[in-house]
This record gives structure tokens, sequence and C-alpha cells, in this order.
């Protein structure tokens, strides 16, 4: 289990802090590129050579071939892997190897930020990671280094941090609104003993921001043996500042039905960091809200990603993906919005957004 971090002064690490200028940009800022992990054989995605690792691998690669069609890309194989993964991609997907337990990069990879301190103008937050929390099944001995494995690649410095959290349980707005969920930051599995304000300090501190929106929670799915316990990249996400999109479950029997009524009505009661009450666009969840075997699922839109020109929005074969990608083509004028099948991602544990994440430009592009 994590142990509370020492050397904290108005929440941020003694003899490390991050530049005066650092800011987490909105995720439909320029990119630089676009860095994703190769599924490897694990109790996640089954031994080499099972038709379960032959699906993860496949959906993970589409998604490369989608973007890579709009900005660069960077696929992390695990060690030996390489061959099996330039084989599933485009030649212009960059692929490198580096020891890796599991391919979720948004949480056990950095956070990039631009930062006037650095050379690039960009930095990269390195979280602590433990495996969402300490949680049983999971392994991260090599996903615990990966984010200064992949800070060395992309050129920039890193900047320490001691809280444990990881990528899918922030969204930021740009203009220094930052959303968490309090069963994420505050789980004594990842951070006993801190504080809210404690929390709130680090964060604003490393990504630039000073205004958090807590949400009590996540999807109800996401609470199950092999969830993250709430992150918020499943709930709800800024569209624009002053605009955040929520998934919304109409269906009173499911159980996120009160969860989004709930994050919905404290996100319209919220002001951003510039005093902007907040606007909600509902996002309805997919029609397809149980598994064959009574679960719930969480197949959620919200879980899209933003990239260069494009958005990239996980599809689920259902009545509402064209409700979803409609949505989106409003929010984001001039971008594409193109569909990944979505399904076999979900029944791994994440989504589009969980497996990619996203390098700035250093300055904003046209």
């Amino acid at each position: 289990m994590a142990e509370p971090a020492p050397g904290i002064a108005g929440g941020v690490a003694d003899g490390e802090s991050p530049g005066a200028g650092a800011l987490m940009p909105a995720e439909w800022c320029a990119h630089e590129r676009t860095w994703m992990a190769f599924p490897p054989p694990n109790d996640t995605f089954g031994d080499e050579g099972s038709a379960t690792l032959r699906a993860a691998r496949r959906a993970w690669a589409e998604v490369a071939r989608t973007l890579v069609r709009y900005e660069p890309v960077t696929l992390v194989a695990g060690t030996g892997q390489a061959g099996a993964a330039r084989s599933m991609v485009p030649a212009e997907v960059d692929v490198v190897e580096l020891p890796i337990d599991d391919a979720w990069i948004r949480d056990s990879g950095p956070t990039f930020v631009r930062d006037a301190a650095s050379a690039s103008g960009v930095a990269a937050v390195d979280w602590v990671f433990n495996g969402w929390g300490d949680q049983d099944w999971a392994e991260w001995e090599r996903d615990a280094h990966l984010a200064g494995h992949v800070t060395e690649l992309a050129g920039c410095p890193a900047r320490p941090s001691p809280l444990v959290t990881e990528g899918g349980g922030i969204h930021t707005d740009g203009q220094g609104t930052v959303l968490l969920t309090d069963t994420v930051q505050l789980d004594h599995r990842r951070n006993p003993g801190w504080t809210r304000a404690e929390v709130e300090a680090e964060v604003h501190a490393r990504l630039g921001t000073s205004a958090a929106i807590w949400l009590p929670r996540g999807l109800s799915r996401d609470y199950d043996t092999f969830g993250t316990r709430g992150h918020v990249d499943l709930l709800a996400t800024f569209l624009r500042p002053g605009v955040v999109a929520v998934h919304t479950q109409n269906d009173p029997d499911h159980p996120d039905h009160e969860v989004s009524a709930e994050a919905a009505a404290l996100l319209r009661g919220s002001t951003d960091a510039r005093g902007r009450q907040l606007e909600v666009v509902e996002l309805p969840a997919p029609e397809a809200g149980y598994e064959t075997d009574g679960r719930p699922t969480d197949y959620s839109y919200v879980n899209h990603y933003v990239a260069n020109g494009v958005v990239v929005l996980p599809a689920f074969d259902d009545p509402h993906d064209e409700v979803a990608a409609d949505v989106l083509r409003r929010a984001y004028p001039g971008r594409v919005v193109e569909r990944v099948a979505a399904r076999e991602m979900f029944a791994f544990g994440g989504g589009v957004h969980c497996i990619t994440q996203q390098q700035p430009a250093p300055a904003e592009g046209p």
C-alpha cells in the first residue's frame, strides 16, 4: 500500500517544483504526438497467442491506425514485442520497446504540460503509479517507471510528483479548471492521510490549475474488481472552456442513472477558474446498458479522444453512436469524428481515452 508522501510543503514535494509557467493545455489544443502502448501478455489480456490478446491488439491497433492519419503516434511495445506491434500498425506509427506491465498509458504514462522553464517548451508530470490504488490483481513494477522512460524519449524534463493518481483521473479545460473525483485522489490506498486541500495544492502546482471541481464518484462498473474506482474520464469531460459533457444514463433502473444525474447537477451548480457558470451537455449512454449476464455496462461516449483534426469516438454498434457523433461534431467544428469499435476495449477495462496520451505542441498551432 502506498505510504503518505514525505516533504509536502504547500502541496509540492521538497526539492522539486514545476516551472512558473507550467500549464496543462486542454486536450483540443495542438498535439506534438499521441502515445499509446501495445497490449502485452498478462492477466488482463491473456497469454501470448490467446484469442483475447489478439482481440485487444486489434482494438488498440485500430485506434493507432485512425490517429496516425491526423498526427504522429508512438506505440510503446513491451520487451521483445516490437515485431508483433509493427505487424499490426502502419509504417507511419513509431514503435519503441520499453518494459511494461499493461497497456493503459493514460494512467501509467506521464501527463504532459507546457512549461516555460523547459528548453523544449514542454515538461512531463510523473505522478506516482501504484496499480490504481494498490489493487490485488494489478502488477506495476515496470509501469511505475514508464512515465520516466516516455519522458526521456519525448526529450523533455520530468516533474516528479508525490501524488498517487492517473491521467484518467483528471480532466482540465486549459484555463485553470480541473475535474477530480473523491474516490480516486482521496482513495486511502492511493493517498492515505492526504486532505482535499493538499491534493488540490499539488494538482494546481503541477498542472497550472487554480480551481478544482470534485465529483463524488465515478460510474458504477468502475468499482468492480478490475475497475479504477472512479476515473472521471468515463463520466465527464470539457468540450471547451465553460462547457462540460456528462455521461447521461436515462434508464432509471440502471445504477448509473443516479450517478450521472448527481454529476450533472453538481456541475451545473459549479463555476470554473474564470468564474463562468458551467454549461452541461448531456451525452446519452448507449442503449446497451447491460451485459448478457445482467451486469451493468460502463460504455461511455465521454471516453473519446480529441486530437489534431479528429475526435476518436468509441462506438458500440448502438443506436446512440450517431447521437454522440452528432454532439461531438457540433462541439468540435472542423474536426472529423471517427468511430472505432470499443466493446472489446471496454471488456478489458477501459476505452479510447484510457489507451491514449497526448503530448502537446510547445506552442499553440494554427
